[in-house]
């Protein structure tokens, strides 16, 4: 009897995951199949004596596919807004919810918390019925990179262009070498910034200037070099009179610490390596 109730209980089970696939299938709609191709045509000779059916497909076969959508689906709302983001940020396309589903299997429809978080995502652009993605600055090509950049002589943030089209990156070097922009790097964030190098700009320093400018003396200590710094209202990256105090007060010292007396192996020191003989000559001459 109890064997029974088991075996009831276990066709309860399947019955309930057979029809969860189902719906999953049914929203999921049909397994991409491939291109069909032209059949070539053949003489009757080659043709076998008998026809085998082709195979169909099962529901078991699928059931990965749609165990891969369920996971998916069910899973947190962040991760499945960087899966739609990270599809609109590769395809550089506008996008339809349902083709969006039938990309990454996200139904935007069927989620109301993941559609309004993309509505209203910084990085993404909605239009009412398509989502794209949304770069800080709207570039396509490298001539736009260049004129972006040569609006802000004070120089653009490279993180700022990483995103505007594929190979913004590769136009960005390509543009440093032809020698129209430059790429510094910023001393407080270290990060890099791109000004632009204006040929129509040329500056020409004189000789007596350059001369005048390599004939200052710079003080020798770093100490009168942070107050020149500050005096001319310019931050010193180092400050070495509170890095010399914080030396002081920790007991550290600038002498070298002597070095320890090399111990010499002597009568009365135990013997390890007496299969070694003579390694201890000097001590049996002694």
């Amino acid at each position: 009897m109890a064997l029974q109730e088991k075996l009831d209980k276990f066709k309860k089970q399947q019955e309930k995951c057979q029809a969860t696939l189902t719906s999953i299938a049914a929203k999921a709609g049909p397994p991409k199949a491939p291109t069909p191709q032209k059949p070539t045509p053949v003489t009757a000779s080659a043709l076998p004596n008998s026809k085998a059916p082709p195979p169909s497909v099962k529901f078991s076969n699928d059931t990965e596919r749609l165990q891969h959508i369920n996971s998916i689906r069910k899973g947190p709302v962040g991760a499945q807004i960087k899966r739609v983001i990270d599809l609109l940020f590769e395809t550089r396309q506008a996008l339809t919810p349902e083709q969006i589903n039938e990309a990454c299997y996200v139904d935007l429809n069927a989620n109301k918390a993941v559609f309004d978080s993309l509505r209203n995502n910084p990085k993404v652009n909605h239009d009412g019925s398509r989502f794209s993605y949304k770069s800080k600055h709207d570039l396509k090509d490298k001539n736009q990179l260049l004129v972006l950049v040569r609006k802000f002589p004070e120089g653009v943030r490279v993180m700022d262009l990483k995103d505007a089209y594929p190979t913004v990156m590769d136009d960005l070097q390509a543009l440093k070498a032809a020698g129209q922009v430059w790429l510094l790097s910023n001393f407080d964030s270290q990060e890099d910034i791109a000004y632009p190098s204006d040929p129509r700009v040329p500056i020409k320093v004189d000789d007596d200037l350059k001369q005048l400018f390599r004939g200052i003396e710079l003080p020798r200590d770093m100490i009168d070099i942070e107050k020149d710094l500050l005096k001319n209202g310019m931050k010193p990256a180092t400050n070495t009179a509170k890095r010399k105090a914080a030396a002081q007060i920790q007991g550290y010292s600038s002498k070298s610490k002597p070095k320890k007396k090399k111990h010499e192996i002597s009568k009365r020191t135990k013997l390890t390596n007496a299969h070694l003989p003579e390694l201890f000559q000097h001590l049996n001459s002694s």
